[in-house]
């Protein structure tokens, strides 16, 4: 994966009282940063979305999720 972007075109974000218009430069830019964005998914990588979502899940109601996973391993224990 030894693709080269380069940096030369930039997004502009403010129009100065003009139109806002997209310009092709803009659209190129475009187009090069999503070619990057869709190479660099790999075999696994709804596997790692997946992952990515039940760390911020799990991180966000940390107290909570050990609350649970004590209770499970509790009623396990008792139910063995």
């Amino acid at each position: 994966m030894n693709t080269r972007f380069t940096a030369t075109p930039s997004w502009t974000t403010s129009s100065f009282s003009d139109t806002v218009d997209t310009s092709p430069l803009d659209l190129s830019a475009l187009g090069a940063h999503l070619e990057l964005c869709n190479g660099s998914r790999g075999r696994l990588f709804g596997l790692r979305c997946a992952a990515e979502s039940m760390n911020g899940f799990v991180t966000a109601r940390l107290v909570t999720t050990l609350v649970a996973a004590g209770l499970l391993i509790g009623l396990g224990c008792l139910l063995l």
